[in-house]
């Protein structure tokens, strides 16, 4: 229990008073983007997208080199432009020619985004959930839960769409992962006071469980909303780069389930050692 007023640092412009954590994710993902746009050649670009993005393709190959063949038919068969459909199809070859993957692309895509507008859109939903998360069990377990998100969603990816051969990229499933952690506790009501003095409030009010969720207007109605615009924004596509793109919707359900299921369990942790 907090014994003085839970109050921001007055030396801080409100803007900015993220935790430093959070700051830090946000400077990464904008620098990496950043060094990617305006320094690295094409040649180098693409190596790191070889190396740190997501392929399905890529690892299906690797465990079963005889559907290859199924996932050259699958690029093939992918709409686009035919000169779009030629790269796609390239890129292919080159996959199914090259199958090694790496364990580490499992969370590594995270760091890669298709576009200014793709990496802006979410550094501001990491802003907004990954701070609360953030103040609320600290910077290490901050971390862990937006990990634990992207590979989460990496797996249910590979998973669902195993033939696919276009990179996964982007931090989405970290950040969804973040997001449902903090719909556990962001929407209660305000705290109840100890003997009136606002002073005196617990320092972090219980998560809500499932069924005081579904009770919460507010939280059901967040909920409902992200789930919907996810499975709209999965099937139709939406200009994150240079050409049209379709939302991984798969790996951002895939952060969104670790985080609200498995934040209670570091939060448990949290609680028994603060």
């Amino acid at each position: 229990m907090d014994a003085m007023p839970d109050l921001p640092r007055q030396s801080r412009v409100p803007v900015f008073n993220m935790p430093s954590v959070v700051t830090a994710s946000i400077v990464l993902l904008l620098g990496l983007h950043a060094l990617r746009d305006f320094v690295l050649p094409d040649e180098w670009d693409i190596t790191l997208i070889l190396k740190l993005a997501l392929i399905p393709g890529r690892w299906l190959a690797s465990v079963d080199p005889d559907r290859a063949a199924e996932i050259l038919s699958a690029a093939s068969a992918a709409a686009g432009d035919p000169e779009t459909g030629l790269a796609r199809r390239a890129f292919a070859q080159y996959v199914v020619a090259n199958p090694s993957a790496s364990l580490w692309t499992f969370a590594t895509y995270a760091l890669l985004h298709g576009s200014w507008t793709h990496v802006i859109f979410n550094v501001v939903w990491l802003a907004a959930f990954g701070s609360p998360v953030a103040r609320r069990c600290g910077p290490w377990r901050y971390g862990l839960l937006g990990l634990i998100g992207a590979v989460a969603g990496g797996i249910l990816h590979v998973a669902i769409d195993p033939l696919s051969t276009a990179p996964l990229i982007g931090a989405s499933a970290g950040v969804s992962a973040l997001m449902a952690a903090a719909a556990r506790f962001v929407f209660q009501p305000p705290p109840s006071f100890l003997a009136g003095q606002p002073w005196q409030r617990m320092a972090h009010p219980p998560l809500q469980t499932i069924p005081e969720l579904l009770r919460n207007r507010t939280a059901v109605m967040f909920l409902g909303i992200w789930l919907i615009t996810n499975f709209v924004f999965g099937i139709i596509s939406l200009p994150l780069g240079a050409e049209s793109s379709t939302v991984a919707w798969d790996a951002h359900l895939g952060g969104f389930l670790a985080g609200f299921f498995l934040f209670p369990i570091l939060d448990r942790s949290w609680s028994t050692k603060a």
